[in-house]
């Protein structure tokens, strides 16, 4: 069968899924609703179900009253019991594979169960459904006639007591259809291998002679790669390699730091960019639009959703509200109830709607402060403990601190850039940073796996802040007192900036 037919094809197929998207686009709630009754039901009989009687249940105010809100501790116990391979713990399917991902305050890495339900129904179908939508809104597409680029995660499986756990994309790319495994590029066989260095040489050498039409991953680690690409070929355009070359499928971490340089690199007029919202817990949105920043809420991947406003997160008066009675503009932290087992979960991360009819979103943050330009998900407990223990072996005491990105500019790597006020300095700054980084490393394996031989994160730049620096910055900007400080971790390089400027004054 000839490329241009299986291209006719596969059109028409993924168009006919865009009347079941429509479905969810005009009952949004209904179908939010009827899905959380099938989780319900299909979970019943579960060590979790039976807890809090899921036979019972027939509405979500019944369900709001009686299953607590949980995060990743309060799961841990159940989810290692799981991976020792106990089963009809909270999901009545074995759970085969575990994500994993940057940890908690408690340990270094997190395993998220992905359930056969998980896989096919919202990782996948996910897949099918980007391609919809692209699909749907490009009309004179032509991804069909070549293969799409996947830039996976740095980690092959590890099989364990029966269960597999490794990065997301690892399972995902281990667990591909026929029709995916059809139309990517690099093969499996790449795609998995565990050493970054060999695996980017490796992809380069066996994409840059494909038909390549489309390109998926995380922004960060695909710059890297097109660069590489590029000093291998010795051109000067990505298009003067791949021609046909169409479209970006990205996500993961902030489009917007690395835009200008994706531009340098693909100049084509009419290329386009598509933004997606998934994480090892599943997948939530997509952009569904030409040239737009809002991704649409997808509701029938089983994932059933609710929302804390952050003004009340935390508080005494945390109020979690459905679907339903969500609210334009507003930063809300993300609750999700899956078919992999996770109740009333909270992810960590923040969104805003911008829409209630279809819902979209934007994804606004997490609900802590963090670094994450790359990936690497540094959380404020990563720092301070990495600071803690630093200043112990350094005999060094610290006042205040924030960090921000160095972003990536053409081939040079991205990094961490601190100012910290010290009130015992160490004596040696290098050796302090050193330590740091090792630090960092030990305590987080997104970072580690950024930092391993600088494929993307050079070692971290620290400044040592004058006296009274970050006094002086919050009085400058009417912040003494009360709640007031410098954000410690952000995304932005806002504070910093200013910081580093009040610090030569």
């Amino acid at each position: 069968m000839s490329i241009p037919i299986v291209n006719s094809i596969a059109s028409w197929f993924l168009k006919k899924r865009f009347h079941q998207i429509e479905l969810f686009l005009k009952y949004p709630n209904e179908v939010q609703e009827e899905l959380l009754m099938q989780l319900l039901y299909k979970a019943r009989d579960t060590e979790f179900g039976k807890k809090y009687d899921f036979e019972s249940i027939k509405s979500y105010q019944t369900f709001s009253d009686r299953v607590p809100i949980s995060n990743y501790e309060e799961y841990q116990s159940m989810i290692e019991r799981s991976r020792l391979g106990e089963n009809n713990i909270f999901w009545s399917q074995p759970i085969k594979w575990f994500a994993k991902s940057s940890g908690t305050t408690n340990a270094k890495s997190k395993f998220i169960p992905v359930s056969q339900d998980s896989l096919e129904n919202c990782h996948y179908a996910a897949s099918k459904d980007l391609l919809c939508m692209y699909l749907n809104n490009n009309e004179n597409a032509q991804l069909f006639t070549g293969k799409s680029l996947r830039l996976g995660g740095s980690k092959e499986l590890y099989k364990e007591n029966g269960t597999a756990f490794g990065d997301l994309s690892a399972i995902l790319i281990d667990n591909m259809p026929f029709w995916a495994e059809y139309s990517s590029t690099p093969s499996s066989k790449v795609s998995l291998m565990n050493d970054w260095e060999h695996k980017m040489q490796a992809i380069v050498d066996e994409t840059i002679q494909e038909n390549v039409t489309s390109l998926a991953g995380v922004p960060s680690w695909m710059l890297v790669l097109l660069n590489n690409v590029l000093e291998t070929t010795g051109k000067n355009s990505i298009h003067d390699i791949w021609p046909n070359l169409e479209v970006y499928f990205h996500g993961g971490v902030s489009f917007l730091p690395y835009e200008e340089q994706y531009t340098k690199i693909l100049p084509k007029k009419g290329f386009r960019y598509y933004e997606i919202y998934n994480a090892s817990e599943g997948f939530f949105a997509i952009q569904d639009q030409n040239d737009s920043s809002e991704l649409l809420l997808m509701l029938d991947y089983g994932i059933f959703y609710e929302f804390i406003p952050m003004d009340t997160y935390g508080t005494k008066d945390e109020k979690v509200i459905p679907l339903s009675q969500v609210e334009l503009h507003i930063n809300y932290a993300v609750i999700i109830t899956t078919n992999a087992g996770l109740w009333r979960y909270k992810i960590g991360d923040t969104i805003r709607f911008t829409s209630l009819n279809p819902y979209r979103i934007k994804v606004s943050g997490r609900t802590k402060h963090h670094l994450n330009a790359f990936g690497e998900e540094i959380i404020i407990e990563n720092a301070e403990d990495a600071l803690r223990s630093v200043c112990e072996k350094t005999q060094s005491e610290i006042i205040d601190y924030t960090a921000a990105p160095i972003f990536m500019e053409g081939k040079e790597k991205g990094a961490h850039e601190w100012i910290i006020e010290f009130k015992t300095p160490p004596k040696n700054l290098d050796y302090f940073n050193e330590l740091f980084d090792n630090a960092l490393k030990a305590l987080n394996s997104d970072y580690e796996a950024k930092r391993y031989n600088n494929m993307t994160l050079n070692k971290p730049t620290i400044h040592i802040a004058r006296d009274r620096l970050f006094y002086d910055w919050l009085k400058a900007n009417d912040k003494l007192g009360g709640q007031h400080k410098v954000p410690r971790l952000s995304n932005s390089r806002e504070h910093l900036e200013a910081l580093l400027e009040l610090n030569t004054q």
